[in-house]
């Protein structure tokens, strides 16, 4: 499907160009509702709705508006900025919590996702003005969908100081819309006439589904607080049977699980579609380092997530995983003599950092310093990326762009079938069901358990890998098996983008990476004393100052970031 974006895009920004920042007026293009309100004009815009989901358009674009979040990652406990400390000086700002109105990365995310939300928008308006919109019931339930995700993001972001934007305001050219508002009634709404209207399955892989729209709904009761309906919708989801765990972890990340069926809904990254492989992941093309010479060494993981795969008895070491460091090479060089950590650990972890000593993608033996581009006085420290990087001898995922960066094809999962069972255990958790979380935690551990892992050059396990099931003593109490649930989404989704929107909404963001900062400085020692203090204020972002100069006053800026 999203091979034949870079084909109608000429076509669509006549229509679009000046749409997606709701702040500005339609001008008058070459084609009118009355000319694409047809089967190809309502497929020609709702593809431009899709393609907006990777972050770029005539409106925005670039690592800034990724569409995977990877750089929110970087404002949680999960990544490092990477690179050197002035390489994207804006990110380093952010990362160290010294955040401004006016911050580029900010904006630009702002204008992504009401790129994308004004899309839909154009779709909805464009069907509910056709003479008949009956005929476009699947392409109408596909445009909510989107609009629904496009908010749910705007929402977990800035919270009730997003704007709503509907497809009404967006016929009568009103786009600058007072916010103050929470948005959740309206993504709802739309979530669920998708999943009441859009089929069971779809001709093209990537177009959502009435399981999607379900999950995630789920997924935004279950963001609100209303448990038992996202435990109801989640499980509707479970039991439908349309999805299931793929047999090897790893795969999730890697060709054989392109479109599998763990993939609910995710960004179809591609790296056809024309010169400089433009439908692959240009918002993480950063984010490659290691044995290719690749650009640029961004998007680290953390020792604090490294740390988290320690085990004893095959469990996580829950609040206690910060006592102790997993064995790192920070401040050696690769010619300086290391010896790998012996102790026991979860096998995830060398799926999700790329350790020094360990086989890295089956590219080579990870070296160390020599494939990685922060300096020992940087705040980066000494671990890669793996799940965004493709493996060697996998061409079919491997893109460049015009000045040879990686434009790669692995699909980012905004919602995967491991999120599903999670969230579902959770929900569980929240209204006393113990039993059925700790199956459901079961369920992902044990894929875990059985996913070939990290091999040594002999055939051998690369490090000490020990995971086992939880028993039901494990979760005898609604706090125990709290803490289990929440370990394991870290655990199961580290390096994916989620992280920060758990923190925040279990209402713990601040002293989390508070006490993150200081352990992380046992291994960056320099890291502390470049990172201010996170407060209460830093749970939502900041109302981009641009947007609100450009509603004229219309929108109100967060008051725990000034008038």
């Amino acid at each position: 499907m999203k091979n034949r974006i870079f084909y109608i895009m000429l076509l669509l920004m006549s229509v679009l160009a000046c749409s997606e920042e709701f702040s500005e007026t339609i001008e008058i293009g070459t084609l009118n509702p009355e000319a694409l309100a047809n089967e190809d004009g309502v497929n020609f815009l709702l593809t431009a709705a899709y393609s907006s989901l990777d972050g770029v358009s005539n409106a925005s674009g670039g690592w800034e508006a990724t569409g995977d979040n990877w750089w929110m990652d970087v404002i949680a406990d999960d990544a490092h900025k990477g690179s050197n400390d002035g390489d994207q000086q804006t990110l380093f700002l952010l990362e160290t919590f010294k955040w401004e109105t006016g911050m580029s990365y900010l904006g630009s995310k702002w204008r992504a996702l009401y790129a994308g939300a004004n899309r839909a928008n154009a779709v909805i308006a464009l069907i509910n003005g056709a003479e008949d919109p009956s005929q476009f019931t699947n392409q109408l339930a596909e445009a909510r969908f989107l609009r629904g995700h496009y908010y749910f993001q705007l929402q977990i972001m800035w919270g009730e100081y997003a704007t709503y934007i509907s497809d009404e305001n967006y016929t009568a050219i009103e786009f600058a819309q007072p916010n103050g508002t929470e948005l959740w009634s309206k993504i709802d709404e739309d979530f669920d006439f998708a999943q009441k209207n859009l089929p069971d399955d779809q001709s093209d892989v990537g177009r959502a589904r009435s399981w999607a729209a379900t999950a995630y709904l789920g997924k935004s009761k279950l963001y609100q607080g209303d448990y038992a309906a996202a435990l109801g919708l989640l499980e509707t989801v479970i039991n439908g049977g349309a999805y299931s765990l793929l047999p090897e972890y790893g795969d999730n990340f890697r060709q054989a699980g392109e479109g599998g069926p763990e993939s609910i809904f995710a960004i179809e990254f591609s790296t056809l579609g024309g010169a400089f492989a433009p439908n692959g992941n240009q918002g993480g093309t950063l984010n490659f380092q290691g044995p290719n010479g690749w650009c640029c060494g961004f998007y680290q993981p953390t020792q604090d997530l490294v740390n988290v795969f320690q085990t004893s008895g095959g469990l996580p070491l829950m609040e206690d995983y910060n006592k102790t460091d997993v064995k790192n090479d920070a401040g050696l060089e690769s010619t300086d003599p290391f010896e790998p950590h012996t102790g026991p650990l979860d096998p995830r972890v060398d799926y999700t950092a790329g350790r020094r000593g360990i086989n890295y993608n089956n590219w080579d033996i990870n070296p160390g310093k020599s494939w990685v581009r922060a300096g020992f006085g940087d705040i980066s420290g000494p671990y890669l990326g793996r799940k965004n990087v493709y493996w060697a001898g996998e061409d079919a995922l491997q893109g460049s762009g015009n000045w040879g960066q990686q434009h790669s094809g692995v699909n980012y999962h905004f919602i995967r079938y491991a999120d599903v069972l999670l969230m579902a255990a959770e929900a569980a958790v929240e209204t006393s069901d113990l039993t059925k979380a700790l199956g459901y935690v079961n369920e992902v551990r044990q894929r875990a358990l059985n996913s070939t892992t990290i091999k040594a050059a002999d055939g051998s396990d690369a490090a000490n890998y020990d995971i086992g099931l939880y028993q039901p003593g494990d979760f005898g109490s609604q706090d125990a098996a709290r803490t289990a649930v929440r370990m394991e989404r870290r655990l199961e989704l580290g390096m994916e983008g989620h992280r920060l929107f758990d923190l925040r909404r279990w209402g713990v963001m601040p002293q989390v990476m508070n006490d993150y900062i200081d352990n992380e400085s046992r291994t960056i020692p320099n890291f502390g004393p470049k990172t201010s203090t996170v407060e209460a204020k830093h749970t939502l972002f900041p109302v981009p100052v641009g947007a609100i100069d450009q509603s004229s006053g219309t929108l109100q800026q967060n008051p725990l970031w000034g008038s």
